[in-house]
């Protein structure tokens, strides 16, 4: 891949007129300078609270997608929730542009879902919406089923792909399933940007993770997120970890 398309992403801290005030008492945006996307898949990763979605949010609507989720053509909304961070971020783009792109988001995908049942309920020229995504209904299928029949059919490569929790809706074998999809659009050069709490996912080989803390964002390697050292440790002591968590 020549390039990334997305190259960097910073706050313009001098808009900010209180850092006490969400989103900006964020960690994730309080402390944070630019961050710089050097490889084709990119992880966010940290605890419940930490900024994760916000930041992926606003990051999306800045590169034109609607905040509910959906590909650069989408524009609907169920509840207008999103926050006002992106009117304070600077992203920085490559050379090239994206051919494709798209915004999951796991908690708005039902409303996603609904959409393209609507869109495709319209007398309009051409194929139906949903026949990008596979042919069958997204209500008709699985919570997991239609996650990743998103990801099998309307994902086309050469694409600006922001995953947020993707693996809400997936079994650790359908989250190995993606890693293999992940690699097949990389190869067709795509680029990724997930928020994720699942080991698993963020195991994508030559990838960047930023893991958000209460002290700020920090660039680390897998074995050293807090996810991954959880994990490891109930697995290999389960029994000892279950012990302490249920002694009275």
């Amino acid at each position: 891949m020549k390039g990334n398309y997305l190259k960097s992403i910073e706050l313009v801290k001098e808009k900010v007129l209180s850092f006490d005030e969400f989103p900006f008492c964020l960690p994730i945006i309080k402390d944070m300078g630019k961050l710089e996307f050097r490889s084709q898949v990119t992880y966010i990763v940290g605890e419940n609270g930490m900024g994760k979605s916000t930041f992926l949010e606003a990051l999306a609507m800045n590169l034109g997608f609607n905040p509910e989720g959906g590909s650069f053509n989408f524009n609907f909304s169920t509840f207008d929730s999103h926050s006002k961070l992106g009117d304070y971020i600077r992203l920085a783009k490559g050379a090239r542009r994206p051919k494709d792109g798209f915004f999951l988001r796991a908690e708005t995908f039902y409303n996603l879902a609904s959409n393209i049942e609507a869109l495709d309920s319209e007398e309009a020229p051409g194929p139906r919406v949903i026949d990008s995504y596979g042919g069958v209904s997204l209500h008709e299928q699985s919570h997991g089923e239609s996650f990743f029949s998103l990801f099998m059919h309307r994902f086309g490569g050469n694409g600006l792909y922001i995953l947020d929790e993707p693996e809400a809706a997936l079994s650790p074998l359908r989250q190995i399933s993606m890693l293999s999809r992940i690699h097949e659009l990389a190869g067709q050069n795509s680029q990724f940007i997930i928020a994720t709490h699942s080991p698993i996912i963020m195991a994508y080989p030559d990838s960047q993770i930023f893991e958000l803390t209460e002290e700020g964002v920090n660039e680390t390697s897998l074995e050293e997120t807090n996810h991954y050292r959880m994990m490891k440790q109930f697995f290999l002591d389960k029994d000892r970890l279950l012990h302490h968590l249920f002694e009275k």
